[in-house]
């Protein structure tokens, strides 16, 4: 390469890879919205549309029809040319690769607007066509697949040809707007459904396929670092640009005798203005710097850091250059880094020792992984800077030390970590710091950097404790959305979703409970509020009575809630187990007591089932829930099949062997541990007999409360089996599912359905909607008291 009259050597590779700019993911974002804003309109606004473009027409139509002939016969020309100049330049640019990108975005744009209900043929639309003047170039300015053909091959093409052709081709092709309506043919509401198809189909191809880098203005790097006293006398390429920079070596004739040159294309950080407005959304203001506005403002600021913590003797680079360079490139030149990078053969204390120097004058470094730090003379130099700032809060500056706990600990170990920590910052400034020791809190190109990150973090928590004293360590909420809020707010919209099915039968539903006894629904009422001492007790009896009895029965209404908005009832499984934690038993101790109860639980439930089928069985006909022979085979057949697959697959005997047997093992020991003590389960099987029970109960009030005679035998029978079919229901809480096995069981048994129907939902409202909109507030409040 020649500059200024220089021959200046280049080696390396300078072809840059294709990748996914931010350019590619927003252009495809904006092409879906638009094509979602075309398709709504025209089919919610259509009549709309078409007065409009009607009375734009006759307002600005003011050609003859010779005139508008010679319009569609001159343009028609166009457009049909258009394609053709496309590929052609192209092939003249040399872009072979991409004509492949270019011809399968064609016929994938024409093929979207051609599938029908009758196969692949040209849509008919709903716009009247009948003043559509009748030529033959016509056929192209009117029909939306050669529209959308057209959109997609300019949209894929754009990033490779010069900005001039790509403005004037997409002027074309949006010149058939104003032609339509001055030539009074009223159809670009259909042409724009082209034109957003073409674009978004396009735009999905640009992005898998990658776009190109740009040019790199190597003339304009090394008259910029000539400015600053380095002639550059020879270029080596040691990174080729990609998700990160261009990096180079530069081979300086006077001054410095080498320089690390990073050139940062137009879009070679585009990623980061998404990421930084990801963790504005997502952290809370004072975890986020100042949003960079543009990637030469990051550029800038990270040279600047690196120029104020020179002045500190602590940067291991030294800032040469920055500017801005032709077609958007910046430039970014500094000193090769100085010292080895950080290693066990350092000093443990000269990490801290320099960190705290940089937080003497308010400096926070943000990235202290070990590559960004190098040690030169037992003195411990950083680099990077990229996230640094000046004048930085107290989060930031704890941030640090949190973050140089783990890189630290990493390699050290704990004990001489904290211990040096604790001598250069003070106790109280450590402990604040472990706060943070968390996933949430440390960056992941930090966690990514060092092996084991969970348990290197446990064990500078655990350190951080035994050497300050400190009883527990609360994990520090660095988000704007805490875990349990999230929850929280995804439980409050499935609740929303299962109770839709509810809320459109409420109005039936009130007509007759105008004819109701209230004192049975309030006998209902109190059965099922017993439901919940009979489960806490027999968790209590299952956790040992090392739990309170009074919060435990609290948070079975709270388990409710959880229970009924998520699918399978998982949600109040894990509430339960949460509970006993925070009650103080460990994670295996709590997730034992809870999987004991469920054990006994079905048990029991199998148990009374057999029992009362067997008494309803000889006074009532249960064919009805028996199912069909045929029936009956399939599902043995499946089972044997299941069996047979799981014996057969070697991965799925391992799971067997070592996920589930292990799990079954235990809770077998359990229950015959809980067999030798006989007071112990009779509370345990009394109380999962009372949730049962109760359930049959309530119902039983409800049928009585609308008139109904039935047995209570026949009731508990229906609710058993009908509870138990409805339990594989994918919907939470088995809304839906409920209400149709309970309704169908009782018809079965002969209930009429003008009082089944109304008994079954009042039965829902006092054992499933009440307790679920009291639990949604009782789970708070166990929230608020740090019970789950």
């Amino acid at each position: 390469m020649r500059v200024d009259g220089r021959d200046i050597i280049v080696s390396g590779s300078l072809l840059q890879p294709l990748h996914r700019r931010t350019n590619d993911i927003l252009r495809l974002t904006f092409a879906l919205v638009f094509l979602v804003v075309i398709v709504t309109s025209s089919l919610v606004t259509r009549r709309d549309w078409v007065a409009l473009e009607r009375s734009i027409s006759d307002i600005v139509g003011v050609l003859t029809p010779t005139q508008s002939n010679l319009v569609y016969l001159v343009y028609g020309i166009a457009i049909m040319a258009l394609p053709f100049v496309i590929l052609i330049g192209l092939i003249v640019t040399r872009q072979y690769k991409l004509l492949g990108a270019y011809a399968a975005a064609g016929l994938i744009a024409i093929l979207a607007l051609s599938i029908t209900a009758n196969g692949i043929a040209a849509p008919r639309w709903h716009f009247d066509l009948s003043d559509r003047l009748n030529t033959t170039l016509s056929q192209f300015l009117d029909d939306p697949r050669w529209i959308a053909m057209l959109a997609a091959v300019l949209t894929v093409s754009g990033p490779w040809v010069p900005a001039r052709w790509r403005r004037w081709w997409w002027t074309l092709l949006l010149a058939f707007v104003p032609i339509h309506l001055v030539v009074s043919a009223v159809v670009p509401a259909r042409t724009l459904l082209g034109l957003s198809v073409g674009w978004f189909v396009g735009a999905l191809t640009v992005l898998i396929v990658g776009t190109p880098a740009l040019e790199v203005p190597l003339v304009g790097a090394v008259r910029a670092l000539g400015r600053r006293a380095c002639t550059v006398s020879a270029l080596r390429v040691v990174r080729p640009a990609g998700p990160g920079p261009l990096v180079l070596s530069a081979d300086c004739m006077d001054g410095d005798s080498s320089a690390v040159v990073e050139l940062y294309g137009p879009n070679q950080r585009s990623g980061g203005a998404l990421r930084q407005l990801w963790r504005f959304l997502t952290l809370r203001n004072d975890e986020t710097a100042p949003l960079q506005t543009s990637m030469r403002r990051a550029v800038e600021h990270r040279a600047l850091m690196a120029i104020a913590v020179d002045d500190l003797g602590l940067s291991n680079t030294r800032t040469l250059a920055v500017a801005a360079l032709d077609r958007g490139w910046t430039l970014y030149a500094h000193s090769e880094a100085r010292g080895e990078v950080l290693s066990r053969a350092a000093p443990v204390a000269a990490a801290w020792t320099s960190l705290r120097g940089l937080h003497e004058h308010q400096i926070s470094h943000g990235d202290l992984r070990a590559v960004a730090i190098t040690v030169s003379d037992d003195t411990a130099l950083f680099g990077g800077f990229g996230n640094a700032e000046y004048g930085a809060s107290d989060t930031q500056l704890q941030s640090d030390v949190a973050q140089l706990l783990v890189t630290s600990t990493a390699l050290w170990g704990a004990e001489p970590t904290v211990t040096s920590a604790i001598e250069t910052f003070g106790r109280d400034a450590v402990l604040d710091a472990s706060a943070r020791l968390s996933k949430s809190a440390m960056p992941q190109r930090l966690r990514q950097s060092v092996p084991d990150v969970k348990t290197v973090m446990s064990s500078a928590r655990d350190e951080v404790k035994g050497q300050t004293g400190a009883d527990r360590i609360r994990a520090e909420t660095i988000t704007r959305f805490s875990r349990s809020q999230l929850i929280q707010m995804v439980l409050l919209v499935a609740l929303v979703y299962v109770a839709y099915p509810f809320i459109s039968t409420v109005p039936a539903f009130f007509s007759e409970l105008s004819t109701a006894n209230w004192w049975w629904a309030l006998l209902g009422l109190a059965v099922s509020a017993l439901t919940y001492v009979g489960a806490a007790a027999a968790l209590w009896a299952c956790a040992s009575e090392k739990v309170n009895f009074r919060n435990l029965t609290i948070m079975q209404v709270a388990n409710t809630f959880a229970a009924t908005t998520t699918p399978a009832g998982v949600g109040g499984l894990a509430l339960s187990t949460r509970f006993l934690q925070k009650s103080g038993l460990g994670a295996l101790r709590a997730t034992a007591a809870v999987a004991l109860q469920q054990s006994v639980q079905v048990i029991t439930h199998l148990t009374l089932l057999v029992f009362f089928t067997a008494v309803a069985g000889a006074s009532a006909n249960l064919s009805h829930f028996v199912p069909s022979t045929t029936v009956l085979y399939l599902i043995g057949g499946a089972a044997l099949g299941i069996v047979g697959t799981f014996l057969f697959l070697p991965t799925a005997r391992r799971w067997l062997a070592t996920a589930v047997r292990p799990r079954l093992s235990e809770v077998a020991h359990d229950l015959v541990e809980l067999a030798s003590e006989p007071k112990r389960l009779a509370l345990i099987v009394l109380g999962c007999g009372a949730t049962t029970l109760g359930a049959a109960l309530a119902l039983w009030a409800s049928i009585e409360a609308f008139g109904g005679d039935t047995s209570f035998v026949t009731v508990t029978v229906v609710t058993m089996i009908g509870g138990t079919l409805a339990s594989a229901a994918p919907t939470p809480g088995g809304v839906g599912a409920v209400e149709a096995a309970l309704i169908g069981g009782l018809a079965a048994f002969g209930v009429p359905a003008a009082i089944a129907v109304p008994s079954v939902l009042l039965y829902r409202v006092l054992t499933c909607w009440l307790p679920v909109f009291i639990g949604w507030p009782v789970m708070r409040w166990l929230t608020k008291n740090d019970m789950i």
